[in-house]
């Protein structure tokens, strides 16, 4: 059979379930750390409940992702997970929704491995959020997530270096409150409240213009120039503050 009477009848089957975003929509993509939570205590040994090695990995690869094709305007990480928010005009690969879940699954697969020196590996998820408020209320469930996540974490860790098991330190964090939560870590001389904010919020990774400044060699003239450089926040704003920002900032 000829190739281009193969072509014609088998392309279809690769194509028959492919899906566009339609315009108008915003796409966020989320990506995970494929067994993560025991690769970085058991393997990797990185320090618990969080170790800046981990942190700086996690960045470097957001900063990766959004320099890789897409025009992603917002990059936020905590814990092993990462969103990013594309522009509302972005149209790579027509808003196919298997290109962009596979390219950068696999380039943060790629990035962070050559990073750490080991074999790491990401899924990702695409959200089709229908309005700015949704992509708001997004952000904020994520930021919400790390703050109860990193109140969890250190009550755990801390049981765990005072020697108890992880069922026992386990159901003595589930069964605690807030504030409970609080008072335990304070009780050993930890104020939550003043831990580092990448801990407790995560961090966003944001486009910022800066002035380059150079010389001109024919006029013999200094020369300023305008480029864009991705700024690191490990200090967001918390709660209805970073809500705001997310609405100024990027919508």
């Amino acid at each position: 059979m000829r190739f281009n009477d193969l072509d014609t009848r088998l392309r279809v089957y690769e194509t028959a379930y492919d899906f566009c975003v339609p315009p108008e929509q915003y796409i966020v993509v989320r990506l995970d750390g494929k067994g993560f939570t025991r690769l970085t205590k058991e393997i990797w040994q990185f320090e618990a409940p969080f170790d800046i090695r981990f942190r700086d990995l996690m960045v470097e690869t957001t900063a990766h992702l959004m320099q890789c094709g897409f025009n992603i305007i917002y990059g936020y990480t905590q814990s092993d997970e990462i969103s990013l928010l594309f522009h509302l005009k972005d149209d790579s690969f027509n808003r196919k929704t298997r290109k962009i879940i596979s390219i950068l699954a696999a380039e943060a697969s790629a990035k962070f491995s050559i990073l750490h020196g080991q074999m790491a590996t990401f899924d990702a998820r695409i959200c089709i959020l229908p309005n700015a408020k949704i992509v708001e209320d997004y952000f904020r469930w994520r930021h919400e997530d790390a703050h109860r996540n990193a109140l969890n974490a250190h009550c755990y860790w801390m049981l765990r270096k005072e020697g108890e098991t992880i069922k026992k330190a386990t159901h003595q964090v589930k069964g605690l409150n807030r504030q409970e939560k609080h008072d335990l870590l304070f009780s050993r001389d930890i104020n939550f409240n003043e831990l580092p904010s990448w801990q407790k919020r995560g961090t966003g990774l944001y486009w910022q213009e800066v002035e380059k400044v150079g010389f001109n060699p024919k006029t013999k003239q200094p020369t300023v120039s305008t480029r864009r450089k991705i700024f690191k926040d490990y200090e967001l704003a918390l709660g209805d503050e970073y809500s705001q920002f997310i609405k100024k900032q990027f919508l």
